[in-house]
């Protein structure tokens, strides 16, 4: 039911107390130049009707273009609405590559062509971020004052080490320590029209707990 994806972790252009993720090198690591300890690269599985965008590759708007008219074929889909999906999710994309993201990943969940559910995969060196994912934890409470009485921030023990949980609404956020102190690979989920609850919600949270490191 599903695959794994590998991807290296350098960027591109129960509330227990766990570990701390902080190291000597707070930015994006080569890979001949990796401290003993930083991971080449990661595996995550994810179920194979999602459809995989590698954002490190030229390409990838050709492939996010293809999703998009795939979804919308053979479907009563106005091209007005098929526009603004294929704006919404590129923006999506270029905005995340700005950031470090690596794989943009897209599930149909309705026949309707309106926004899919997604997941972006994007390794954040540490700069200003706090280390810590307790005070990285903190750090995001502060900066959303408008958050509703549904938003939730906690820190998580994963397989692959300590995270960072935020939920709202229609989003889930897993903030992941890399080993070695390479930074945070971040995991964002959005369901724009279901919305993170439910089978959703459990579905994404299990795709989190795969994530494994490759030294």
């Amino acid at each position: 039911m599903s695959r794994p994806t590998n991807r290296p972790v350098s960027s591109p252009s129960g509330d227990s107390p766990v570990g701390n993720c902080s190291g000597d090198s707070p930015g994006a690591i080569p890979a001949s130049d990796s401290p003993v300890g930083v991971p080449r690269d990661y595996r995550l599985l994810v179920p194979r009707e999602w459809f995989r965008i590698d954002l490190t590759q030229d390409r990838w708007r050709a492939q996010l273009k293809t999703f998009v008219d795939h979804q919308a074929e053979g479907r009563h889909v106005s091209a007005e609405l098929t526009r603004n999906v294929w704006t919404t999710l590129r923006n999506t994309a270029e905005a995340g590559r700005s950031r470090g993201a690596l794989e943009f990943f897209l599930l149909a969940t309705f026949q309707d062509g309106s926004l899919p559910v997604s997941l972006l995969v994007s390794s954040m060196p540490l700069g200003k971020t706090p280390a810590d994912p307790w005070k990285y934890a903190a750090w995001l409470e502060m900066h959303r004052p408008e958050a509703s009485a549904r938003d939730q921030i906690s820190v998580i023990d994963l397989p692959a080490g300590p995270a960072v949980r935020v939920l709202d609404a229609t989003t889930l956020n897993v903030h992941v320590c890399m080993p070695g102190g390479a930074g945070y690979l971040t995991l964002s989920f959005s369901a724009p029209v279901m919305g993170m609850i439910g089978p959703m919600e459990r579905l994404c949270d299990a795709i989190a707990g795969s994530l494994g490191w490759v030294t």
